[in-house]
């Protein structure tokens, strides 16, 4: 099921890591043609391996997309190439930890706030007028869980990842009935092979997969109804899944309104989001292990 997907025009920003490579097969398996950022050739040439069967709708553009400059640059080359962009996904991120605040060194910020930070609001800052140019469109930012638990021994970590959700929010009630949404997903820790290399005594049967986040991630890209664009009221959750993620089905169907929503704050499960309104539409698996924050505008 494509969701909607299908023909679509998507830019995948560090779309060849462990996240990002299961995002851009998923746009890839839906129809969509997917522009992957990257940095790493050798990654860039897996990816382009293992989708083959779909090397007609990829491209690679090896760029830093930290760079307001090279972000604006690869917008505007694939616009004048596909005629337009439908969804922006951003999983370019890193991870510094296991410091106290008073060890951790400027440079380690300065690294955090440019790489959870500082990509998605380049990135944003070039497709949105594009977007608002069309009168629609969807950006899909990848936060993190530790951006609302902020868990000791990560506070760059914490605070780049709560600066980029905050962004998001931001951004998104600017775009009030525009036609332009804006996402911002937030995993905890999610089982890749350097997060296994990184914590080999882990428990990896409790990480989300790469290839659920990315499920989640496709839905929200995913164009709303057009019965669902006329509303203008802000929609947000954010909750464990099995509350927030649609995949789990605590709440039965979801319709694609953008009506209110109320977030009752729990422990794991616990957590539940109680709908004002009924929302239906597909409904991508989820392992419930990792968070979710929504942001309707339409």
């Amino acid at each position: 099921m494509s969701n909607g997907i299908e023909g679509q025009v998507a830019i995948v920003a560090g779309g060849t890591g462990g996240l990002g490579r299961a995002v851009s097969e998923a746009f890839l398996d839906a129809g969509a043609t997917v522009i992957v950022t990257y940095r790493t050739q050798a990654e860039f040439d897996a990816l382009a391996a293992a989708a083959a069967a779909h090397a007609s709708r990829l491209e690679g553009r090896r760029v830093d997309v930290t760079d307001e400059g090279e972000a604006r640059r690869v917008v505007g080359e694939v616009v004048a190439q596909r005629g337009r962009l439908d969804a922006l996904v951003n999983t370019v991120g890193g991870y510094t930890g296991g410091t106290k605040l008073w060890d951790v060194d400027a440079d380690a910020l300065d690294r955090m706030l440019a790489m959870n930070l500082r990509s998605g609001y380049a990135l944003a800052r070039a497709a949105v007028p594009v977007m608002l140019k069309q009168g629609k469109g969807s950006i899909v930012n990848i936060a993190a869980k530790a951006g609302v638990d902020h868990p000791a021994g990560a506070a760059a970590y914490a605070a780049s990842k709560a600066a980029a959700l905050a962004l998001m929010d931001s951004l998104a009630a600017d775009l009030a009935g525009t036609g332009v949404r804006v996402n911002s997903v937030l995993p905890s820790i999610i089982d890749t092979e350097a997060n296994r290399k990184a914590m080999p005594k882990a428990d990896f049967a409790k990480w989300p997969k790469p290839e659920a986040i990315a499920r989640v991630i496709l839905f929200r890209a995913a164009p709303m109804p057009r019965s669902s664009t006329a509303l203008r009221s802000r929609s947000t959750e954010a909750g464990e899944c099995g509350a927030a993620c649609p995949g789990r089905g605590r709440y039965g169907n979801m319709r694609q309104r953008d009506s209110a929503w109320e977030w009752t704050r729990g422990t794991g499960h616990d957590a539940t989001i109680r709908p004002r309104a009924d929302r239906t539409g597909g409904q991508p698996a989820c392992d419930g292990r990792h968070r979710v924050r929504r942001v309707f505008h339409g």
